[in-house]
């Protein structure tokens, strides 16, 4: 019978995209492994030929326990952790996986059969999670995320391309290009761009004869509403839904976004990207792939603070004319 192994993956969606690169190195590895995967975002996963069974790990403790026990049955000889938690060590020992393979941090080291050194200084998260993999002797392979998105004609596509068009915006092939500008950040406000120098950014893509389409969460309503108080934008605004979001991400021409997981999805599935960084460090989290960087350099940036104790000077001083300089370079012509 073939060896199982149990991946959980990490708990956010840009970090789970970022671990892409090392469970394409795990898959190639071990070819004639059972590879299960669990995890928040694993139905990102889902179609793109990296595992044999994929079980959703919710956030809610009633949730998680139960799919334990749906990871437990597949009967795994290794569980490789990609989050850091002491919880994902417990977890694993509950799965009943000999060899549970993790960094040592957090205090589980007990926990945990093989014991990877804590990296010091840190690297970027890509490489440090093809450094779990290489502890399990597999060769590191590529460093930048690729995921294939939604054929144009499938299901997803067409859903989205509806959408976009009850909303008010052109459908591909129409002219002008379509510019998503993601509003939100799950991880804090401090990673906001502030709604005035959005505004200000989509008015600058509307006089260029573009369409800025605004995303984000239902929390990100009343920001949407500010935006759209002072400039000719259109919203999906809390009608992007999980499923539809990569058929959603491969339809935009360009995407700017804080330093958010739909941005490193957007950049994987090869949706040009601007991430703009302020509390944040590049160095460590950036998108690799077709994505530009903007940064307002200030003393206390990256401070990693989730909300902002001062005047928020790193994503305050972004210039909207610096951002549309990037994705105006970023789209080569219209789709």
């Amino acid at each position: 019978m073939p060896e199982t192994i149990a991946v959980r993956l990490p708990n956010w969606l840009g970090d789970t995209v970022m671990a892409v690169p090392a469970l394409q190195s795990l898959r190639a590895g071990f070819p004639e492994a059972r590879l299960v995967f669990a995890g928040p975002w694993v139905s990102v996963l889902t179609e793109q030929g990296l595992a044999d069974a994929f079980v959703v790990y919710p956030r809610s403790w009633s949730g998680r326990l139960r799919s334990a026990d749906s990871v437990k049955g597949f009967g795994a000889t290794t569980a490789l952790l990609m989050p850091n938690s002491f919880e994902a060590a417990a977890t694993a020992l509950y799965w009943g996986a000999r060899h549970r393979v993790g960094f040592a941090c957090g205090g589980r080291g007990a926990l945990l059969s093989d014991r990877v050194p804590f990296p010091s200084p840190r690297r970027h998260q890509i490489d440090e999670y093809q450094a779990l993999v290489e502890r399990l002797g597999v060769p590191a392979g590529a460093r930048v995320p690729r995921l294939t998105p939604p054929g144009p004609e499938s299901e997803s596509r067409q859903k989205v391309r509806a959408l976009v068009s009850e909303v008010g915006a052109r459908a591909p092939g129409d002219g002008g290009r379509l510019v998503g500008v993601h509003l939100g950040a799950a991880w804090g406000s401090a990673k906001l761009w502030p709604p005035e120098r959005a505004a200000e950014f989509c008015r600058l893509v509307a006089a260029d004869g573009d369409t800025p389409l605004l995303l984000g969460t239902d929390q990100d309503a009343p920001v949407a509403g500010r935006v759209l108080e002072s400039a000719r934008a259109v919203s999906l605004v809390g009608r992007d839904s999980p499923d539809l979001l990569p058929a959603l991400l491969a339809e935009l021409d360009v995407l700017v976004s804080g330093d958010t997981g739909v941005a490193h999805l957007a950049a994987a599935l090869g949706t040009a990207v601007v991430v703009l960084f302020g509390p944040t460090d590049p160095e460590l989290t950036a998108p690799r792939g077709p994505a530009r960087v903007i940064r307002h350099a200030v003393p206390c940036s990256p401070c990693f603070y989730r909300r902002c104790p001062i005047e928020h000077p790193c994503m305050v001083g972004i210039a909207p004319e610096g951002v549309r300089d990037a994705a105006r370079a970023l789209m080569v012509s219209p789709r």
